[in-house]
């Protein structure tokens, strides 16, 4: 029976360009079960990781450190301070700066934000923005447009952004990512499609885009990489992860 190819393992090339492995997953403020989050990410053992829904109210930072910890991992920027999104990252990573940034807020709305860094992989640097845009049409519009504006002032030649975009491949917003940045599932399919709801998935709401140059080596949800289960999956959150392998040219 065909199996799905294994995505590449991290590694950095002898001219300075970095493999990297990266995820998106909305994690439900660490509502469900947090030991099934933690083998998921683990298993798919990632440089990067872009949350939303990151715990944000009581003992937030302890949560999100334990979540770290338990995979490895160190927590980069977010949480609280930018509404939701967060951003952990694997010790290979040289961390250049952070910065979280909370969106214009609608009255009687949810507060956004964006959680921001720029790091490097050996002679690779990288820009990154994990998201979670409105669910009022209008607004997650103009929040698409706001993370293309942070993007492009970020200094940096290559970035990648992702998150839960609570709209469909054919809403304004994502059609609006898409046509500045690259769409990477579309550009290398892998794995499964649809990330919402976990216990029958059939809408991908969340994604990952990275800038041009970037190549993109495989996205999708890690339905057959090795470690995750479907019960992990359903257990974790209500949402199906992204991982993708990019490869990021030296500077």
């Amino acid at each position: 029976m065909a199996t799905t190819p294994l995505l590449p393992d991290s590694r950095t090339e002898s001219d300075g360009s970095a493999v990297i492995r990266v995820l998106s997953y909305n994690i439900r403020s660490m509502q469900d079960d947090t030991g099934a989050l933690a083998r998921v990410i683990t298993a798919c053992a990632p440089d990067l990781v872009l949350l939303q829904e990151a715990p944000r109210f009581f003992r937030w930072r302890k949560k999100l450190a334990r979540l770290a910890s338990e995979t490895g991992l160190v927590i980069l920027s977010g949480g609280a301070t930018a509404a939701g999104p967060a951003l952990l990252c694997s010790l290979r990573a040289t961390v250049e700066r952070t910065e979280d940034v909370l969106l214009p807020l609608t009255p009687g709305r949810h507060r956004r934000g964006f959680a921001t860094a720029v790091v490097r992989f050996g002679g690779a640097r990288l820009g990154v923005l994990s998201c979670h845009l409105s669910l009022e049409q209008g607004e997650r519009y103009e929040q698409g447009g706001m993370l293309l504006d942070r993007l492009a002032g970020m200094g940096v030649e290559h970035a990648v952004a992702g998150g839960d975009l609570n709209e469909r491949p054919d809403g304004r917003t994502f059609r609006r990512l898409a046509g500045s940045l690259t769409d990477c599932w579309v550009a290398a399919p892998w794995g499964g499609e649809h990330t919402w709801v976990h216990s029958g998935p059939h809408r991908r709401i969340d994604a990952l885009f990275a800038t041009k140059g970037v190549e993109v080596l495989g996205c999708g949800v890690p339905l057959e990489q090795p470690g995750v289960g479907a019960a992990d999956l359903r257990a974790a959150t209500d949402h199906l992860p992204v991982l993708a392998a990019l490869r990021v040219p030296a500077v």
